[in-house]
């Protein structure tokens, strides 16, 4: 049997440094539950859409309109040869629970995207989940060099369904890889496991290993959600929902959820931990905060 060799990254980069240290991954998927693609096939620079080839103006008040909403704005391509086309192509995706949606629309000037619904009211829907592999290099470049083979991977397991995205955050969890309408954001995606998650976010169900969060809640309730998925041996998304979260004290988060063997709460504990390195931009001091779920009883509910 030929066991191949695993890649040889750079000893500095930011990636590399947080496999030796074994950073946690749980608790680091970003906050808005919305989100904003657009198609812009062209180099990137290290603030996406913002420094690239579309309109900077109408990206800074795209960006700043999506905010207001609750939206994130992600820059995506498609893999392979950027190529101009007349005709470039946006998605509304929504990953809450009651409302996971995603759908698609076209635009062929960059000013027309500020006249557009971010309630998802318009698009065409579309069934099929959608792979976002963070490939931006200008930003951090252990997204580019980790993030391509995962992107090549996924693409030949499922073409026309991954793209290219701008900075996706976490950038030393590198390969980054954000399954959509789900909301599951993975993280350390070698190539061989591109299968297994495919399989996985088609079934409605949760990768474990390689999970980082659900987008759109508070840290330490991904990290309950993940655990919980884990503890209850339950891998369907649907399963297990967020229904409170509640500090204790300053180390201490209590996190409620609900699946079908009733509500449990799970206790996570905070903590700082020093690091350096934590961007290939900025190798100094610095720290960040782990969630750590320790814990888990069930709600008895009058």
């Amino acid at each position: 049997m030929t066991v191949s060799r695993a890649p040889r990254w750079p000893r500095e980069r930011c990636a590399t440094r947080a496999d030796v240290r074994g950073d946690v991954m749980l608790g680091t998927a970003f906050p808005a539950a919305r989100l904003l693609l657009v198609e812009d096939p062209f180099p990137w620079g290290p603030e996406g859409l913002r420094t690239s080839r579309f309109d900077p103006a109408t990206a800074l008040a795209l960006e700043a309109r999506a905010r207001t909403e609750g939206v994130r704005v992600q820059a995506v391509r498609r893999p392979g040869r950027s190529r101009a086309r007349a005709h470039r192509r946006w998605a509304i995706v929504d990953t809450r629970d009651r409302a996971r949606t995603l759908r698609w629309g076209e635009f062929s000037d960059d000013a027309e995207l500020l006249a557009l619904p971010l309630d998802g009211s318009l698009g065409e829907p579309d069934p099929d989940p959608l792979y976002l592999v963070c490939t931006h290099g200008k930003h951090d470049p252990c997204c580019a060099q980790r993030g391509r083979p995962v992107t090549a991977t996924l693409a030949a397991t499922r073409p026309r369904r991954v793209w290219q995205a701008s900075h996706l955050g976490g950038c030393r969890f590198a390969p980054t890889v954000l399954a959509l309408p789900l909301g599951l954001m993975y993280g350390r995606v070698p190539p061989s496991a591109a299968g297994e998650l495919v399989a996985a976010t088609e079934a409605g169900e949760v990768c474990g290993p390689l999970l980082r969060g659900r987008i759109g809640i508070p840290p330490a309730s991904q990290a309950a959600i993940a655990y919980a998925h884990e503890q209850l041996a339950l891998p369907r998304c649907r399963d297990v929902s967020l229904v409170s979260t509640t500090p204790v004290d300053g180390a201490t988060v209590l996190v409620r959820i609900r699946s079908p063997l009733g509500p449990f709460d799970v206790t996570v504990k905070r903590h700082r931990v020093d690091a350096t390195g934590l961007t290939c931009a900025h190798p100094g001091l610095s720290w960040f905060v782990a969630h750590d779920p320790v814990g888990m009883e069930p709600v008895h509910e009058s």
